[in-house]
């Protein structure tokens, strides 16, 4: 069964063609990324109109990419929740309009369920149950995968996510971003002592008060004329965000006794969270799956994936099919 993914919910236009969920076909992305680091950051407007102007000619091209048509096809799969929704709907409609045009099923995907599924596309052999770890730029979770679309919330950020810490740790030390990781390796991890947020919830994590202290300890020491190491804090700060990430995520592993522990999003690019969670596992007992690098950032192959499995779940849309801004990962 071949699906045509269709992702939007940020600033990469996406789409991709994937074979039976685990096969990527093609994969194409057009993203305004460049142009939106001019400003600091994702600016909502400048990104739906970029959706808007590149959505047909990168659907276009994954479909040229799999020497493929429309009609070769069997499903439509479209990101419509969350995300920033003026993006969101660029995709929902354009996937709708397409849909209904060819006659194929109309399959809706929940952002962060595209994003565990990318593990499909990289390890052929895993399926469900595992406890999963999904960081991003918006979104901070310990899932239990219970099915392909059967998933129980363990723990979540009670504020800021782990990306949208790292973005802001980023502008801050006047660094690209993302690039903390990046000035992080020529950094001492101990040169800056950080502190470690409580929060209520065994599993739940807190990352405001952590980028607040980097704000603050960088306003500080302009303020005395004196600046910060930026490499030493960036790897300060990696190593307090990634330490909390893991601890968490192993914590849960340990009391459900998960023989798989899974990383989802686009943190889950970052090698030191990576390793932690890797050689924690292991001494656990537990398999560890990691997304190629290529599928941790948002694509639209992940979201045709995933919609494979909501597809065989008989999960489908209809016309009336709206994009929302907000939507937990386990709804029914």
């Amino acid at each position: 069964m071949y699906v045509l993914g269709i992702e939007s919910t940020c600033d990469e236009t996406a789409a991709a063609i994937v074979e039976d969920g685990r096969k990527v076909i093609s994969n194409v992305i057009s993203t305004s990324v460049k142009e939106q680091a001019l400003y600091g950051g994702v600016v909502p407007e400048i990104a739906s109109r970029r959706h808007a102007e590149y959505i047909s000619a990168t659907v276009d091209k994954a479909l040229a990419d799999a020497n493929m048509t429309i009609a070769d096809v069997d499903a439509v799969a479209v990101t419509f929740a969350p995300g920033l929704i003026g993006a969101v709907l660029v995709g929902v409609n354009f996937a709708k309009g397409l849909a209904y045009a060819a006659n194929k099923p109309l399959v809706p995907v929940h952002h962060l369920r595209g994003h565990i599924a990318a593990n499909y596309l990289t390890h052929q052999d895993l399926k469900p149950p595992f406890l999963c770890l999904v960081a991003s730029g918006g979104h901070s979770h310990i899932v239990l995968v219970e099915d392909w679309c059967r998933y129980k919330i363990l723990g979540r950020t009670v504020d800021d996510a782990a990306g949208e810490a790292y973005d802001k740790v980023a502008r801050t030390l006047g660094l690209p971003c993302p690039s903390v990781a990046a000035a992080a390796r020529d950094g001492n991890p101990k040169a800056y002592k950080l502190p470690v947020p409580h929060v209520e919830g065994k599993y739940n994590v807190s990352f405001s008060g952590l980028k607040t202290a980097v704000i603050n300890e960088v306003h500080n020491a302009e303020q005395k004329g004196q600046g910060v190491n930026v490499a030493d804090m960036a790897a300060s700060f990696q190593e307090r965000i990634d330490q909390i990430l893991a601890k968490k995520l192993l914590a849960a592993a340990a009391d459900t006794n998960a023989q798989q522990v899974v990383l989802a999003g686009g943190v889950a690019a970052n090698g030191r969270l990576r390793q932690l969670v890797n050689d924690g596992a292991q001494k656990l007992g537990a398999r560890v799956f990691l997304p190629e690098l290529k599928y941790c950032g948002d694509n639209g192959a992940m979201i045709a994936a995933q919609g494979y499995y909501e597809f065989q779940d008989g999960n489908l849309a209809d016309w009336s099919l709206n994009g929302l801004p907000t939507l937990p990962i386990d709804y029914r």
